[in-house]
């Protein structure tokens, strides 16, 4: 049996999907079900059960010994928010919960931690877990994420293999229902539709053009591939970093998602939000030797390539993954 939080979510049901295709159909799916929006996410894969939430730590002490495995992807994920009790509660005390139920019952855990913990980089992009502690992430999500990676590195008991895995900018299907905190390629994809034009923000940093901010692109069917590498082949645990490994500009991003609708490039910029200004990274690249080393051979989707694929396959006929 193979547990997914955050099931009905962006990631979480994209790796439900690839799980089905690998042929495993025994999957208990959680999340937040209250929420109507998400409910697409989940059509047509083959599940076990569902389980709510708020009630998946009791249905854990319940049912421990029958699960295998574990993805705890679930997160309170808004950069944007900036009360720290809900991401206390949400993003660090749920996740303790989770590992220590994985520590008694055995089970090998996989966790969601996210590139906002890296802040504004001045230790680098390397997955190493000596600089973790130093880190300073620029919000209260990077915090939690941080917060839970330092707590996961103090501990003296584990789960017999984990890995947290920190999420670069996630982009492709099934994330419909995100809203502002969407892709910025789904926001080109609407805003080109409806306007025939595309506004990126400004740059706020003389070391960066306007269009010019870097950052490292991850298509989201290569995240679920590591997922189910990491839980088929069990390497050394630690956390990793998850990106494409290359950084590519806001202008790139856009004008391939140009190119794939076949339109005319139109692309204007407006101020950066006043709300987010002083905590936004104008550069992230993930340093991926680590996963490599591990024994990761696959290669990732080029932003051409998983641009390619989003547009045609799934935003211009509003298709799930």
């Amino acid at each position: 049996m193979i547990v997914v939080t955050g099931a009905a979510g962006f990631i979480g049901s994209c790796l439900v999907s690839r799980l089905n295709e690998a042929g495993y159909k025994d999957i208990v799916v959680v999340d937040d079900f209250s929420k109507k929006e998400k409910s697409r996410n989940l059509e047509g894969k083959i599940i076990l059960a569902k389980v709510g939430r708020k009630d998946f730590i009791k249905w854990l002490s319940d049912f421990g010994k029958e699960v295998d495995f574990i993805y705890h992807i679930g997160a309170r994920t808004d950069t944007t928010e900036f009360d720290k009790a809900i991401f206390d509660e949400l993003n660090v005390n749920f996740s303790i919960d989770v590992w220590n139920a994985c520590v008694k019952f055995n089970i090998p855990l996989v966790y969601a931690s996210s590139a906002a913990t890296y802040g504004l980089g001045e230790f680098g992009y390397k997955d190493d877990h000596d600089t973790i502690s130093r880190l300073k992430p620029l919000n209260p999500y990077g915090d939690s994420k941080n917060d839970f990676d330092k707590w996961v590195l103090k501990q003296n008991a584990f789960p017999p293999f984990w890995a947290g895995l920190k999420f670069f900018n996630v982009y492709g299907p099934n994330e419909y229902h995100k809203g502002r905190m969407a892709s910025v390629i789904m926001h080109a994809f609407n805003q080109i539709k409806e306007t025939g034009g595309m506004k990126l923000f400004r740059s706020h940093n003389p070391n960066y053009t306007d269009g010019g901010q870097l950052r490292d692109f991850v298509y989201v069917k290569d995240v679920v591939e590591v997922c189910l590498f990491l839980m088929e082949k069990t390497p050394s645990s630690g956390i990793y970093n998850l990106g494409s490994g290359v950084a590519r500009t806001f202008l790139d991003l856009a004008k391939n998602t140009f190119l794939n609708l076949g339109k005319e490039e139109n692309i204007t910029f407006v101020d950066t939000p006043i709300d987010i200004r002083d905590k936004y990274q104008y550069f992230t690249e993930a340093d991926m030797s680590k996963l490599i080393q591990a024994g990761y051979t696959h290669k990732f989707h080029s932003l051409e390539e998983g641009v390619k694929d989003y547009v045609t396959n799934y935003l211009r006929h509003n298709e799930y993954y």
